[in-house]
């Protein structure tokens, strides 16, 4: 059951402090060792001018292009900008390839097209189940990409499975606004990380 449920307050204020405490709890049980093995894995990536494809569904796919962009222009390595690309947000090749060839096939076929050996590939789900992530990773795994998965709720699912490198989000199941939460700081973690780290004094 959601811990959710049980932080109802009738005062907005209060239901707010409640929340905020729950999503701290969460964010201190991700493992700090899982943020370095992405982020040296993301690094590595814009050394070797690798492409970093991101993928997710829904809520996720939204924090899928704002990733693609913090990481390409928020970051502000204009020197070496990270080579980021959402395969989320062309409509026309999402529905074309969803009536097609079905809506498994949204992100692999993208991925043929346009990935190569060594790229990385992030997936973001909070249950990790999601049928054309899961089809996305058995491509990249079969065509030497690197998985990363950002999951949540209980187990990770699937992608946590199947990915080389994986964050986990601890939290209840079906908690997909802390889920999310939690996703989209860690992508302002790498960020700011990545301003700061890549090219010191810059912000």
């Amino acid at each position: 059951m959601s811990t959710l449920l049980n932080l109802h307050d009738d005062d907005i204020a209060r239901y707010s402090k409640n929340y905020f405490r729950h999503l701290a709890k969460i964010l201190d049980g991700i493992d700090g060792a899982e943020i370095d093995a992405v982020a040296k894995a993301m690094i590595a990536a814009r050394e070797q001018r690798r492409m970093i494809f991101i993928i997710g569904n829904g809520g996720s796919t939204s924090t899928a292009s704002h990733m693609a962009n913090d990481l390409a222009i928020g970051s502000r390595l204009a020197d070496r900008p990270f080579r980021t690309m959402s395969l989320c947000d062309n409509n026309s090749i999402l529905t074309a390839v969803g009536n097609d060839f079905g809506y498994d096939e949204i992100f692999t076929r993208q991925l043929a097209y346009q990935a190569q050996p060594g790229d990385l590939l992030i997936a973001i789900s909070a249950s990790g189940n999601s049928p054309n992530l899961v089809h996305a990773f058995d491509w990249a795994s079969k065509n030497e990409l690197t998985t990363i998965a950002l999951t949540s709720f209980v187990t990770g699912g699937k992608l946590r499975e199947m990915a080389d490198l994986c964050i986990h989000v601890p939290t209840d199941p079906a908690e997909y606004g802390p889920a999310e939460d939690a996703h989209l700081i860690l992508n302002h973690v790498f960020v700011s990380y990545m301003t700061n780290h890549l090219n010191p004094g810059r912000t």
